[in-house]
């Protein structure tokens, strides 16, 4: 192996919503440059054409569940004896409010509590390799309203899924920084990151996001091969200057984001709950 192909060998990273979108294409650069990429995703034949194009191996999983993401961390820890990067990319917006399998609102499990528990999961595995964890936010955190005492938005508006869309990406910031501070002098480094509008299946259900494609004529949002360039960034860099637990914009560090997500106390009260939540200690 030479050239840019040798520069991840040995480097096992798992990328979850790797199946379609900007985790597709970062699972098919990393793979270019020598990773072994375990490709997470939800449909099962969507995930094993991605396994075959990155010379990988697909585990299927649907966050709606998670008696599924124990078991996809079951078989992750199963076939890989070590794990350099966990990039948890799954998730999106869902339109209507319903529930999922554990009786959460959906959002707020696919895109907070499901990677949440797959993280801990395998955090001892990532630290045995002085492991990265990476977090696909969103800039939409700067439309968040979080409530500890309404994570499932019981009481609150939906607004069409928006609202705890932003707040999921708000919690998902909020998470590697209380994962950063927990997991300090362990090896262990945590960053999570603003795509861009990445023109993919995400909010397929939405109908604002449906009449934004029809007027551009679907030129809404930037390729995901674009949108994947942070991801691939903070996974193969292997210095990173910015402090774990930086939110960075693109490749910018230090993204805008809401006033909460700096509020230490609050990161660790979300973590707290969210443990609770999934059965986990705190």
């Amino acid at each position: 192996m030479s050239g840019a192909s040798a520069e991840l060998s040995g480097r096992v990273m798992v990328i979850t919503g790797a199946s379609s979108g900007l985790g597709r294409a970062a699972a098919i650069e990393l793979s270019t440059r020598g990773a072994t990429v375990a490709v997470v995703g939800r449909n099962a034949e969507r995930t094993r054409a991605v396994a075959e194009r990155v010379g990988g191996f697909p585990f299927t999983a649907d966050f709606d569940s998670l008696a599924e993401v124990r078991t996809l961390a079951e078989e992750l820890l199963a076939s890989y004896p070590r794990i350099d990067v966990l990039a948890n990319n799954a998730g999106g917006l869902v339109g209507t409010r319903g529930l999922s399998a554990d009786g959460h609102e959906r959002t707020f499990q696919h895109n907070h509590l499901a990677p949440f528990l797959l993280t801990n999961l395998l955090l001892d595995r990532l630290a045995e390799s002085a492991g990265r964890v990476i977090s696909t936010a969103s800039g939409a955190n700067m439309f968040s309203r979080l409530d500890l005492d309404d994570l499932d938005w019981k009481r609150r508006a939906y607004a069409g899924g928006w609202l705890p869309y932003g707040t999921s990406k708000l919690e998902t910031i909020m998470f590697i920084r209380e994962l950063a501070q927990r997991t300090a002098g362990s090896g262990v480094d945590a960053y999570s990151f603003h795509p861009g509008f990445v023109a993919t299946g995400f909010g397929a259900d939405s109908a604002l996001l449906k009449f934004g494609q029809f007027i551009s004529r679907g030129s809404l949002g930037i390729s995901p091969e674009q949108g994947a360039a942070p991801l691939i960034h903070l996974a193969a860099e292997r210095g990173i200057v910015s402090p774990s637990g930086t939110y960075f914009d693109g490749l910018k560090p230090d993204g805008r984001e809401r006033k909460q997500a700096s509020d230490g106390a609050l990161c660790r009260e979300l973590w707290e709950k969210s443990a609770r939540m999934v059965g986990l200690p705190d």
